[in-house]
């Protein structure tokens, strides 16, 4: 039996399996136990690893390749919070990117075996790198939500995040509302249009009523989509997020509009580039960078065959700032 079908069947990394099997690298006493009496059952001497290639003590991160284009501040966030803590526990960390329709780059780390594990940065709603890593049950975290019990999650919860905000501008005397996001196959943006939802029917709003846009929101488009909610009598914008919050407030301050005064503006995540807008912007407060690293950590945890936690969910804070006051 070799290390690869032993990892399989006990649930573990080929280098768990290999640590535990030569006696070298760290890994918890309980997975070694088990480890070396499954080998015991089945012919193998705990030395019979020693000869074996243990980790390479190598992760892999998988970045959209869209975000070199909008330059998204979350992610350079997360990665940063996953190679401190990498470094911290003494792991490298390999760069790809990826697409919903190729994981090219995620094959080509995994079959010529150049990492240990392997953490997503998006989830999305059909996500073939997920299927594709679990199917070899190979060792995967992700910065965000899936129903795959397999994988390590973090993330906030964004669907709470959402409904918080939302409440909060009803309780501010907002009726009529615009929700603005991306992409739907993206995990988040759906998790995020729930809670606005929720938020809506506990507040006795109907949700029909509202405008909702979504996908490509190119400048073509962008234009469309403002006069659109202005003629809709929209008094509130909810922004999926800081990029297109950010697209949204240039062009509306260019042609002239006043926030909050016209209409008020908030964004379901915070960062840096609103900071250049004046007011400053109602937002979503999500700390990215602690995602990053509690990822890394566990996903670690879980190589050296220590315990770990399968999800973890990261606290948010909601920022109340001028562009939603009432005037």
């Amino acid at each position: 039996m070799t290390l690869e079908e032993m990892a399989k069947q006990l649930g573990v990394s080929k280098s768990t399996v290999s640590r535990a099997l030569s006696g070298k690298g760290r890994i918890g006493q309980e997975t070694r136990r088990k480890i070396i009496a499954f080998a015991a059952e089945h012919g193998m001497h705990p030395q019979a690893g020693e000869k074996q290639e243990t980790g390479k003590r190598n992760i892999g991160v998988v970045f959209p390749a869209d975000i070199y284009i909008n330059g998204n501040p979350y992610f350079q966030d997360c990665l940063l919070g996953i190679c401190e803590m990498a470094s911290r526990m003494e792991y490298n960390v390999l760069l790809t990117t990826g697409t919903a329709g190729n994981i090219s780059g995620i094959r080509k780390l995994v079959e010529q075996e150049k990492v240990d594990g392997l953490i997503l940065t998006r989830s999305l709603t059909e996500d073939k790198a997920v299927e594709y890593l679990t199917g070899r049950h190979f060792p995967v975290g992700m910065t965000g939500l899936c129903d795959s019990d397999e994988v390590i999650q973090v993330d906030t919860d964004n669907e709470a995040a959402a409904e918080n905000l939302t409440s909060i501008l009803i309780g501010k005397g907002f009726r009529k509302f615009a929700f603005v996001a991306g992409d739907f196959s993206y995990h988040v943006n759906r998790s995020r249009y729930r809670g606005f939802g929720s938020a809506l029917l506990k507040n006795g709003l109907p949700e029909e009523k509202e405008l909702v846009y979504d996908g490509n929101l190119k400048a073509e488009r962008l234009d469309s989509v403002i006069r659109n909610m202005m003629s809709g009598k929209a008094e509130c914008i909810i922004c999926g997020d800081d990029v297109i919050c950010t697209h949204l407030m240039s062009r509306m301050q260019a042609e002239g509009y006043r926030i909050p005064k016209d209409i008020a503006i908030a964004s379901l995540y915070n960062s840096p580039n609103l900071n250049c807008f004046t007011p400053q912007i109602t937002a979503v407060d999500v700390k990215s960078r602690l995602v990053g690293s509690t990822v890394a950590k566990e996903m670690i945890h879980y190589l050296e065959g220590e315990e770990y936690e399968r999800k973890v969910m990261i606290d948010h804070e909601i920022l109340l700032r001028k562009s939603t006051n009432r005037l």
